[in-house]
């Protein structure tokens, strides 16, 4: 397939290859017969990626055929030849290169390898506009240049705008090389690039090939084994391009970042306002190319602090803007990539900065265009592959925070009235939605998703609405918040008391008091008596639980009884005297615990709700301990076990087990009570076996410090040794507290 022939003929033969007619391509790749018949007559010169690929499908290609099609597509874009720079010096650094030591090790390594004449002679440095890709090669060849006696050379590609020609740049590496012009008149292009690879074989040389558009303008650059080095720059990963490495460049780390501005500023004006820099480096997303014109337009402004410049970045409209020092502007590079772009992905572009979270999948990409998951994903991969989207092992894509406030900028500027509004509330509503339908796995009457919902995501299973939930909690969390300002009170209370039995799993993630009083100001805002109990009551769990702000949980809790008793709803004024309850316990009152623990069991069993009935049980079983009445406490306890083991239980899933968990912790904490540690540690030890299976970190954490507690008692330091490093171990999962009572006892036990 040559890269000299159009889209069309190059198409037009792949199809008489395969003895497709049009039709026939028309029907397996989706693509109509017209647009077919426009591109093989070169009426339609550079179709869209998406229809490329799917042209590539009902054609049968194979990934190597695929890539060279959508290369040939790339080349379809017109190119200038222009002069290249060749130099047998060292090439230029800069004189301030600041950090990239991990990178810089990776170039050194391919240049060892490189030098053996065994494997890859090849590096691929992509990235982003802006992260430093020329830099870094610059360095590298500067820091490597004695190890290639046969010399470096360095050609810029212009890949970005104005492509140089892939014959042109031949023709220049070779006379610099040393080819005479009587040689290089007796060969054709091909002849010219056999050549190349021959005397990169031969000698020990370091090519850099800055800015590449595309794999085929780098091809017939590249070497065929040997001894000579080529590192490739682009903001494509070039992913089409066979047996080379690969180094994915990004944003400096904070300290890197903060010192390549120290070294730009000087050492006193940074240390005299250290905390600005610093704030500074994070305003430009520690992207190089940002903290460089940062740090020039302060050496040119000496009269200007550090402070000033924090407050012009702060404002995000202006901030690109900002970023400007002579003809050097953050927003152009960023600009000459965008105009690079597919109609389709540049809309995506746009959209997806929409996103109120760090990073992204494929489906955000689906919601806010209204497509189809996989489409999506083929647009945001043709983001990646122009540099400006960042794809992760794990399915995420990140958009780094300057181009979000690019892509924001754009969006307000191109979109038609109204679009962005509606492309918010496809966003909003999925992320709710979804969340609804991932919390209510846990939610006792609902379970598994209805056969009617058609979503974005998998939701097979509650590990899969669990892992949903965690991961993208940022953003529906932010979708809530938008909800909630807008007035949406039925989707706000809807999506909360979706996590009323979920959010167990997840006590510390840090939003639950936050979540609740939204809900519970939406149901005031519907004058909902019921949804109104329901919710203060889930506020009372958050802020006793979550916060430990016990005696606002229990004025929350009376208010949910004032309103449950409004409603005459029985279930919900037990629900509010048994969150009372836990809080009293926990404020020290344990009478005022135990009466409302009674009265709840009464109520509940009234409203014949046994998830809430064993709810109160257990509280109850909990005062009756803290009132050194043991023996009862363990005998309420049992009862609940003789409860759950029984074969017309009516309880079963996610409320069984936490109820399960919480009892045999009971139970415990009940033989403790009574001196009776062997039993303790035994019950504390299935607690902890329960809790992990379930994923109940802060259970599991209580868990493990009653055991070690235990463990300890009974002479058995090691054990308890470990099982308190456990809850370390467990970090912000365990809860403060837990942390701090886990190394209270560690340092109690005596040093190894």
């Amino acid at each position: 397939m040559s890269g000299e022939k159009s889209f069309g003929v190059v198409l037009r033969g792949l199809r008489q290859r395969g003895r497709l007619t049009i039709e026939e391509l028309a029907e397996a790749s989706g693509v109509s017969v017209r647009a077919i018949g426009d591109m093989e007559r070169g009426r339609s010169r550079v179709p869209q990626r998406r229809t490329v690929v799917a042209l590539a499908e009902g054609l049968g290609l194979a990934d190597t055929e695929r890539e060279m099609l959508l290369a040939t597509v790339r080349a379809a874009r017109p190119i200038r030849a222009v002069a290249v720079a060749g130099t047998v010096v060292p090439p230029r650094s800069v004189g301030d290169f600041t950090g990239r030591g991990a990178e810089l090790a990776r170039v050194r390594e391919a240049a060892e390898r490189a030098g053996t004449g065994v494997g890859v002679s090849v590096l691929v440095v992509s990235g982003p506009p802006g992260c430093g890709k020329t830099t870094l090669a610059l360095k590298a060849a500067a820091d490597l240049a004695e190890e290639f006696p046969d010399g470096c050379f360095v050609v810029d590609l212009h890949g970005v705008e104005g492509p140089v020609d892939t014959g042109e740049a031949l023709l220049k590496l070779l006379k610099a090389l040393g080819v005479s012009d009587r040689r290089l008149a007796q060969e054709d292009a091909q002849g010219h690039a056999g050549l190349l690879r021959a005397l990169l074989r031969e000698r020990r040389c370091l090519v850099v090939l800055d800015n590449a558009r595309d794999e085929g303008q780098v091809r017939p650059l590249l070497p065929a084994g040997g001894r000579s080095l080529v590192l490739v720059t682009s903001r494509r990963p070039l992913s089409g391009l066979e047996d080379v490495d690969r180094l994915a460049l990004s944003e400096m780390a904070q300290d890197e970042a903060v010192e390549l501005l120290r070294r730009i500023l000087g050492a006193e004006r940074a240390g005299a306002e250290a905390e600005a820099v610093a704030r500074v480096a994070e305003l430009c997303g520690r992207l190089p190319l940002a903290l460089r014109v940062a740090g020039n337009w302060l050496t040119v402004r000496s009269g200007w602090t550090v402070d000033h410049l924090v407050r012009r970045l702060a404002d995000e409209e202006r901030r690109l803007g900002a970023l400007a020092a002579g003809d050097v502007r953050v927003e152009a590079a960023f600009e000459l990539s965008y105009r690079q772009l597919t109609g389709q992905a540049a809309r995506l572009l746009r959209l997806l900065s929409l996103v109120p979270g760090p990073d992204m999948t494929a489906a955000y990409g689906a919601a806010l265009t209204a497509t189809g998951v996989f489409e999506a994903e083929d647009v945001m991969e043709e983001l990646v592959e122009a540099g400006l989207l960042q794809a992760s092992f794990t399915g995420r894509y990140q958009l780094h925070d300057l181009l979000r406030l690019f892509a924001r900028a754009r969006l307000s500027r191109e979109e038609e009235p109204g679009e962005e509004e509606a492309a918010e509330d496809r966003l909003r509503t999925w992320l709710l939605d979804t969340a609804v339908v991932a919390g209510r796995w846990y939610k006792p009457k609902y379970g598994a998703p209805p056969p009617s919902w058609q979503g974005l995501v998998p939701l097979d299973s509650a590990e899969q609405a669990r892992a949903w939930l965690q991961s993208e909690g940022t953003a529906w969390l932010a979708a809530l918040r938008t909800a909630a300002d807008r007035g949406e009170h039925t989707r706000v209370v809807e999506t909360a008391d979706a996590m009323h039995w979920f959010a167990d799993l997840w006590v510390f993630w840090g939003h639950w008091p936050e979540v609740y009083r939204l809900s519970s100001e939406a149901a005031a805002a519907l004058d909902d008596p019921y949804l109104q109990a329901v919710h203060l009551n889930h506020y009372s769990w958050a802020l006793n639980t979550c916060e430990r702000r016990h005696r606002e949980a229990v004025q929350r809790a009376d208010e949910a009884l004032d309103c449950a008793s409004r409603a005459q709803d029985t279930s919900q004024q037990a629900w509010a005297l048994n969150y009372a309850a836990w809080a009293h316990m926990e404020l020290g009152e344990a009478q005022e615990g135990a009466d409302k623990s009674l009265a709840a069991i009464a109520l509940f069993e009234t409203a014949d709700d046994r998830e809430g009935w064993l709810q109160a049980m257990s509280s109850y079983g909990h005062s009756l301990c803290l009132l050194g009445r043991a023996e009862e406490a363990l005998t309420q306890h049992e009862r609940i076990i003789t409860f759950l083991d029984s074969p017309d239980c009516p309880l079963s899933g996610h409320v069984a087990d936490l109820t399960r968990v919480q009892t045999i912790s009971g139970l415990g904490r009940d033989y403790s009570s009574l001196g009776r540690w062997r039993e303790a540690a035994d019950h504390h030890r299935s607690a902890v076996v329960h809790a992990n299976r379930l994923g109940l970190a802060y259970g599991e954490s209580h868990s493990l410090v009653s055991l070690g507690e235990a463990l300890i008692e009974l002479g058995e330091p090691e054990e308890a040794r470990s099982c308190l490093r456990q809850v370390l171990d467990l970090g912000d999962a365990a809860g403060s507290n837990y942390l701090k009572a886990a190394q209270k006892l560690l340092d109690t036990l005596p040093t190894q």
